[in-house]
Order: C-alpha cells, then structure tokens, then sequence
C-alpha cells in the first residue's frame, strides 16, 4: 500500500511540474511575440513613409547631377517626385529669401548661401557637399589653339563669362586676379549653363565655365584646363530650408546627396570630393 501511494505521489508530481513548464513556455512565447512587435511598430515609426514632393532649388552647374539623383530618389520612395529649379545661385536665394516654396537649397558657393542662411530662420545649417573646378571651354577641336588663361585676352577672341554676382563669374574673377590678367567678355551671362551655351552654339569662341559643364556637354565643346583655376575652387553647400512644405523627405533627398551612392553621381559628373 505504501508503496503504490509513492507511486501515486510521483505521478502527480510529474503531471504537476509538465502543467508548469507548459505554462512558463506559453508565457515566453507570448513575451517574445509582444517584443518582436513592439520593435517592428517602433522600426516603423522611425522610417516612416514618405509621399509628396520635393522641391529642389540648385546651381545651374548640378543640372545633370541632381536629376539623375532625383529619378533614384523616386524610384527608392514610391509616391514621391523631386522637381528642380536650377539657374544662378544669387537669382535662387533671391527667390527663396522672397518667399518662394522650396525645400531644400543647393548653391555653387557659400557666399550665395549666405544670403539664404544670414536671413533669420531660413534655413538649417548647410553642409559642403562637393566641390567645383573651372575650366576653358572652347569650340570642339580647339580651333584657336586656346592653351592658356591669357590666350583668352586675344582681342580677337570672342570670350564668354558668367556675371561677377554669381559663383562661375566670381571665381573667374579670381583666377584673372590671381594672373594678373584683364578680360573684357563679348557677354556676361546670368548662370553657367547660359555661358556654355553661347559656346555650343557658336556665338563664342570661349567660355569660362566649371569642369563639370564642359563634361556634361560632350562632344560640343572642349575642354582647356588652366593652372590658375587652383585659386578658384567653389564649396557646394546644401541646406534645409526651415519652413519646408515636405521636411521629411527633403532630409531624406540631402541624405542621398551625402551618401556613397550620391557622391559616385557627383564625382562621375567631374565634381572633386568636399
């Protein structure tokens, strides 16, 4: 009798201990499934979708860079569209500095981002993302034998710059400076692309523009490098505007600007690293 009431004993005792590790597992699981779900809701809300569009002023020399890192930009985030309002960064921050919508701000120098960024609340702090190089574009196949900066006083020359109050004309400006050199243009144009232009089309033997446009233009013109263009290498700032109808996806725009697959784009368009 004793005997089988320990028996007994045990096998209650057995049934018992299965009853409580049968809990605590069903305990753990659910542990588990609640903190696996609160990690995937706070993943989610830390990345959250982004929709709307993107309005992007930026230096006419980012034309062909930007828009090709707008196209990626959508195609990462579907239901977003990035538009462009590329010209002269001193024409660009007048617009923004008067009201004009924008999200996001890219200058080809630090001076006209100032006029943005020296108004009070216009925009966050900017950040250098490239850099810029001059370069002489002439007609293809160099038919004057354009070598050198000074080649370019050649009275006989029609010769091209950009407008002193923007960033190519200042920075020509400062390579003449550097040399020594006078220059009086047949015209100074509003944006680099419009000095470029003038060249493509024949109206200029010359143009003084950044290396960056004449790669963009191929075989059109060619380009002349010039030792004093050293002296003149423009910082690329970008910045958020502050008052951003889309903030959150112009954060996520400069951060595509910023990132390795941003800076391959830029840096196969000739733009030299910050």
């Amino acid at each position: 009798m004793i005997t089988r009431n320990v028996q007994r004993t045990r096998r209650t005792l057995q049934v018992a201990g299965a009853g409580v590790a049968a809990l605590l597992a069903l305990t753990a699981c659910s542990s588990s499934d609640s903190d696996s779900s609160a990690t995937s809701d706070s993943s989610s809300s830390a990345s959250p979708k982004l929709s709307g569009t993107v309005t992007v002023f930026a230096a006419a020399s980012l034309q062909e860079s930007f828009t090709t890192l707008g196209k990626q930009f959508e195609k990462a985030h579907p239901g977003t569209k990035v538009t462009f309002n590329f010209g002269g960064s001193d024409t660009l921050a007048a617009s923004i500095t008067g009201g004009a919508p924008a999200d996001v701000f890219a200058a080809a120098s630090p001076k006209t981002m100032a006029i943005v960024t020296d108004k009070k609340d216009n925009a966050t702090t900017p950040v250098t993302f490239v850099r810029n190089q001059l370069e002489i574009a002439t007609l293809p196949g160099n038919p004057d034998k354009v070598s050198s900066l000074k080649d370019l006083t050649n009275k006989d020359l029609k010769v091209v710059l950009c407008d002193k109050t923007v960033p190519c004309g200042a920075a020509a400006q400062k390579a003449l400076d550097a040399s020594n050199l006078k220059l009086t243009p047949v015209s100074y144009e509003q944006d680099v692309k419009s000095a470029l232009n003038k060249v493509e089309l024949k109206e200029a033997d010359a143009a003084v523009v950044y290396k960056t446009d004449v790669h963009a233009a191929g075989d059109k013109v060619e380009g002349v490098e010039f030792p004093e263009s050293s002296e003149a290498i423009n910082d690329y700032p970008i910045a958020l505007l502050k008052d951003a109808p889309n903030a959150a996806a112009a954060k996520a725009f400069i951060a595509l600007v910023q990132s390795a697959e941003g800076q391959k784009v830029l840096s196969d368009a000739g733009f030299l690293k910050p």
